[in-house]
């Protein structure tokens, strides 16, 4: 017993003496562990900002940050350095940017990606000692064009941020977001749903008439102001009253297609308005190839497209129906800072507007689309009837 009880106190003693000297060996080199730590994050913070003098993390959940920010770094001299997570052909390509403190890129590296890189892994040289509108010049790389698009991307993104931290006021929204906030002010009771109303007749000084999904009523665009009408009234403006009672005089006949001959093989359908205006549905392909001047989309999906247009060939309006181009690229073109770039184009100036970027074979579809369009009109014009 009595050896049994000694035994037990030896153990005892031995375990609290092992603590004790753990505890002295964490007590000594923890601060060396940290300062490790500390200098190894600090070696990665100034691969972005070489001449940084001490960089301190910062809470970033009091801000109001772009999405892609997942961390920052306050440099002593009042840079910033921003890490970003976006989307390039995968997820995960994670972005580190250095921003001085007059808003200039310091540096910008690649931490982490999933695809394969090229000379992309060294594409952040090319924006340092730029400011915003240097970034948005810097050319992406051929052969890597989603990739590069998306770091270009996280670092106009790390720009925003940088002012943000700082104290200043930047709009990070969307323009879809800009104008989802728009409607909703202008018309609270529509419960912040709203669906874009197709013009199919020339209505002066409007841009645009949004309705409400829940029947409220609609609001209409003239430049930057939002004028709500609830439904069954008659709005005050003069200009609103008078496209009210345009759209709602306006009415439409189907085109049978197999009247005319040589119609662009790509139109889907045709109607005619009472006032003599033209709605087409015609179709390109987007990311695919062309061959032969034929789009031929590799997943065997066009983009559809809804154009209405006056006799003489103007556009009226446009809309994307229909596609399944790439998301955060070619996918762009069901946005409407994309698509109502078209209205109020001809024949001639259609072509000038800005293009996806970094997905160049949808832009091309959809451009094809259009051109069907007015050469569909064209036909009906001319009276070319079998």
């Amino acid at each position: 017993m009595k050896k049994s009880i000694r035994s037990t106190v030896v153990l005892v003693s031995i375990c609290a003496v092992m603590a004790i000297l753990l505890g002295l060996t964490n007590y000594f080199t923890a601060p060396i562990i940290k300062k490790n730590q500390e200098a190894a994050a600090n070696e990665a913070l100034l691969q972005v900002m070489p001449n940084g003098e001490g960089f301190e993390k910062m809470d970033i959940s009091s801000f109001t940050l772009p999405k892609t920010v997942t961390e920052a770094y306050k440099e002593k001299n009042g840079g910033y350095v921003i890490t970003l997570t976006t989307a390039g052909y995968d997820t995960g390509l994670t972005i580190m940017c250095g921003v001085n403190a007059d808003g200039t890129v310091s540096g910008a590296v690649c931490l982490a990606s999933k695809e394969t890189l090229g000379k992309e892994k060294t594409y952040g040289e090319s924006f340092v000692g730029k400011n915003a509108a240097g970034v948005e010049a810097v050319d992406t790389v051929s052969g890597a064009t989603k990739t590069t698009t998306a770091y270009r991307n996280a670092i106009k993104d790390a720009l925003n941020a940088a002012i943000i931290l700082g104290g200043g006021s930047v709009d990070i929204r969307t323009p879809e977001e800009i104008l989802a906030d728009n409607l909703n002010t202008a018309l609270p009771a529509g419960e912040g749903k709203f669906t874009k109303l197709f013009i199919v007749e020339v209505i002066e000084g409007i841009d645009a008439v949004y309705t409400a999904d829940n029947g409220a009523g609609s609001v209409y665009v003239i430049g930057e102001e939002f004028i709500a009408v609830p439904t069954d009234t008659t709005s005050d403006n003069e200009t609103v009253a008078a496209a009210q009672i345009i759209l709602a005089a306006s009415t439409s006949t189907d085109i049978s297609l197999t009247d005319y001959e040589n119609l662009p093989e790509n139109l889907l359908s045709a109607k005619k308005t009472a006032t003599g205006n033209y709605i087409l549905e015609t179709k390109g392909a987007g990311f695919g190839i062309m061959n032969d001047e034929k789009y031929i989309h590799s997943s065997g999906e066009y983009i559809r497209v809804r154009v209405s247009m006056t006799p003489e060939g103007k556009i009226i309006d446009t809309l994307t129906v229909y596609q399944a181009e790439s998301e955060n690229y070619g996918g762009a073109c069901a946005k409407e800072s994309f698509y109502g770039q078209f209205d109020g184009k001809t024949e001639e100036t259609y072509q000038e507007i800005d293009a996806i970027s970094g997905a160049t074979l949808t832009t091309n579809g959809y451009l094809k689309a259009i051109e069907n369009a007015f050469a569909a009109v064209k036909i009906f014009e001319g009276g070319n009837e079998q």
